[in-house]
This record gives structure tokens, sequence and C-alpha cells, in this order.
């Protein structure tokens, strides 16, 4: 099937569905059955809703013919990652445990964009229980990159990452807890927007005073994440991080003056780490380039700053064993081994070890907080090098550039989940393709609340080096 209409943005298809060019049943349609054809290929679904989907179309047609007042992304079709929660439809958190679980009412989250006219088109896969940068599950097998299907599509949001890639629907809700929506976005060339802690209401984490989950959305256009946050966004009552959040033009910041003259932009190649390829070097610093084209004030960002891994995986860890520790005695033979591995070991961590690395939060909130003394927008990598091989051991060390290196959390993203324990809002964009032919990406990062600056950035950066134009060759699609 032809991929013009699927690959178009939703702000192109929401401006045809309102003048009447566009029925929102020929597009759902079109949608479903390219996720349909993908599955033997990419396996990004693990629920299709194609019956409900397509009642709902059918709907939202009727409601535009009868001249009905609609929404923003009426009749647009929405994926939801597997960790979210869509009443009616099964959510399993990729785990066999909760293979036939359904929630009896929507997140927050889906239920905004649910009222502003989108359709639920299915659920993506997701690792179990989201805790692998690497897309596979004993519930549903593993997600390849929409690139090279030799390649991981990252995690955990790798559905939703291969799917947006892919044509499979121009919006996706996916989740952030370490890098989990920007390094899916990264490995496929897509957009991956996580947003400063309580801009998106979170109504699902179990902690909410210590949460470093967020819902995000993924698209392919800086300007369709716009139109997701500015219908996601705002407070409710059921998060505390979100209750005193004021109202953000994300929209406008796309569409107004995208001017970079006189911003500060720092650029840094490592976090932490040792090694990041040769390629994402050339990326990193064309695009430092580009902006100071632009108009931009660009230097680098030389603030000493340590590998956050050890802290993250402490306070990780121990919050998926509180969460999920009590399955290891009746499930673990139908558990991922991966997600056993990871949290067997947290009972015998110690108190002082957990806080202490509670502590080290603050820590770094600080450290990355004196960065915006100097800069407006901090730029590094997302990802050290490309997309994975799909088989790759979570456990064991990558290699950048022929060299073995560290082990994955330390050495393919050492640049994300820092921003979830601060709460800085991070921002991942395509950049370029390494030398392999696979997208890579660039991060911006911003102050706490400065979400509007960081998309007009983004946005500014989408113009000077555009990607929306590329597409995977996916024969068995197209």
């Amino acid at each position: 099937m032809s991929s013009d209409l699927v690959y178009k943005s939703a702000f192109e298809l929401a401006q045809l569905i309102r003048a009447k060019s566009l029925s929102p049943v020929e597009l759902t349609n079109a949608v479903l059955q390219r996720i349909e054809a993908s599955q033997p290929v990419l396996n990004a679904f693990i629920t299709v809703c194609g019956e409900r989907a397509m009642s709902e179309a059918k709907a939202a047609e009727q409601a535009i013919m009868r001249g009905e007042l609609i929404g923003p992304l009426h009749g647009i079709p929405l994926s939801v990652k597997d960790l979210v929660a869509t009443e009616g439809v099964r959510t399993t958190y990729g785990s066999q445990i909760y293979r036939d679980n359904v929630p009896v009412k929507d997140a927050v989250s889906v239920a905004r964009l649910r009222r502003a006219g989108a359709i639920l088109v299915g659920k993506t896969t997701s690792p179990e229980f989201g805790t692998s940068p690497i897309t596979r599950s004993p519930l549903f097998g593993q997600t390849s990159n929409a690139w090279n299907q030799g390649r991981t599509s990252g995690g955990s949001s790798g559905g939703a990452g291969a799917a947006i890639a892919a044509g499979l629907g121009p919006l996706a809700i996916a989740s952030d807890g370490g890098g989990s929506t920007r390094i899916p976005a990264a490995a496929n060339g897509v957009v991956g927007f996580k947003q400063s802690l309580g801009v998106v209401p979170h109504d699902s984490a179990n902690d909410q005073f210590g949460n470093t989950s967020y819902i995000t959305p993924t698209t392919r256009t800086v300007r369709d994440t716009a139109l997701m946050l500015a219908v996601m966004a705002g407070p409710d009552a059921s998060d505390p991080n979100s209750i005193s959040r004021m109202p953000v033009d994300f929209v406008g910041a796309t569409t107004g003056d995208l001017s970079l003259a006189g911003l500060r932009i720092g650029y840094r190649l490592r976090l932490g780490n040792d090694a990041v390829a040769e390629d994402v070097v050339r990326e990193v610093t064309a695009s430092a380039l580009a902006f100071r084209d632009a108009g931009a004030t660009v230097s680098e960002a030389e603030h000493p700053f340590n590998n956050i891994e050890p802290v993250f995986s402490t306070v990780l860890m121990a919050y998926r064993y509180a969460q999920h520790g009590k399955h290891l005695a009746q499930h673990r033979d139908i558990m991922c081994p991966t997600f056993v591995r990871q949290i067997e070991n947290a009972p015998s961590t110690s108190f002082e070890k957990i806080y202490a690395a509670i502590l080290a939060r603050t820590e770094a909130f600080h450290a990355v907080q004196s960065w915006f003394e100097d800069f407006d927008i901090v730029a590094m990598p997302t990802i050290s090098r490309g997309a994975l091989s799909i088989d790759h051991d979570h456990f064991a060390p990558i290699e950048i550039d022929g060299k073995t290196v560290d082990v994955v959390r330390r050495a393919w993203y050492p640049y994300t989940s820092v921003f979830n324990l601060t709460g800085h809002p991070a921002v991942s964009l395509p950049s370029g393709f390494d030398r392999d032919g696979l997208p890579l990406a660039i991060q911006l990062v911003a102050r706490p609340g400065a979400d509007a600056l960081l998309m007009k950035v983004a946005a500014a950066f989408e113009q000077l080096r555009p990607w929306a134009h590329l597409k995977p060759a996916l024969p068995q699609l197209d």
C-alpha cells in the first residue's frame, strides 16, 4: 500500500479532516492495514483495536458531516504503550502475569487525547514492566528497528518508536522512566519529548513523591509533539507534581518566532561516559554548528559530571522490587529473566545505600541546574552509537567503533536517565545517520519549566536539519 497518507503529520491530517478532504474512516483503515502488514516485520503492537477503532472512525466521520464542533485531534489514529491504562483494552505491562488485565478507565493522558478526538488503534510493545532498553518480552517476543530489522528498536517504548517511524499512525503515547521514550526515538529516527516533571499528570505512578517516570508523546515532527502535549498537559488531582503547573502554549512555541539570536547553547559529547562513536561526534558537532549559523551563541559545556547509572539503578531497582518483587515466588518461571536478574538483588541493598542514592538525586539536580547559569539549552547525544543488535544481551558490554566498552546502561545511554532523576525537560531529535544507515540523535535539555523554550528550539532545529521526509525502507509494507 502507498505510504503517502500514513506518513503525513497529524497536523496535516487534522487539516484535511476538518476540510472534509479526508475521511477518518479512510485514514483509520489505512493505518490498521499497515499495522497488520507490519506485525511479521516489526512486531510493534501487542493488541490491535481494529473493530473498535473503525467504529469510532465512522462516528467521527458522521460528526463532521453533521457539522458538530470537533477536537484538535478529531479522527487521528493514536497508539498507546502497553504500560499505560486504556479503558476496555487489555494492558499487560509486557508481562505474562497481566496478560488478561483489562483496565476499567483510561489513564489521564489517554482520556484527554480521546476527548480531543484521537482514535485508539492499539497498544504498542514494551519489555516486562518497562525495565529494559531492548524491547523483548516473554509475552510477545521482540520488536525490530524500523530501519534495520536486525537491530533493536530500543526500549522500553520500542513499539512506539518503531510504529511512528514505520508510519503506523502519527501519534503514540510512550513512557520514559530512564530514557524509555528518548532511546527508541533516537534509534528509530523520530521525536521523543520528556517534559518537566508534572507537566503531564502521571496518575498511575506508585510513588508520586519520588517519581522518575513520565507519560510522553512520540511523533515524527516537533509540531505533532506540541499538538499532543497541548492536550495531555495540565493539572490533575491524581498527580501532586501536576497540581500547580501553569498552562504552556506548546503549539505556539512551534509556530511563532523561531529565531535563535542571542540564545546560549552549550554542547557536550560525554556525560560521565568514556566512549562515544565517531559518527555521533560528527552529528553533534554539525548540529552545534547549525545552531551557531542560525544566530545562537554556541560553546562547549565543560561542567564536570559523573556517570549517574549507579545512582539511577539503585533507586530504580529498589522501586521495581517494591512494585513487583511479590511476583518472584509465584511467577518467576513466566517472568522475563532479564527483569528477574535486575531486581532479585534489591532486597540485599541496605537502607543506607538506597537513601544515599535518593540524596544523590538532589546533588545531580544541582549539578545539572548549574549548567543553566551559562546556557539556556544544553545539547548532547541521546545515545552513544546507533541501535544495538536485536539479540544483544542486556547485561553484556557494547561495542563502539569496533572496541568493547561498558555495559548497555552505562555506555549506550548515559545521557538520558539523569534527567528522569532531576526533572529537567529533554527532547531527542533525529540528527543524521551512522555509517550503517541507522538513525542518530541529538538531545536538547532545558531548565525545569522551560518546556516551551525547549519546544521552540526543537522546532528551529527541525527547520535547520529536516528529517520528517526520510522514511525507512519497508518493502513489505509499501
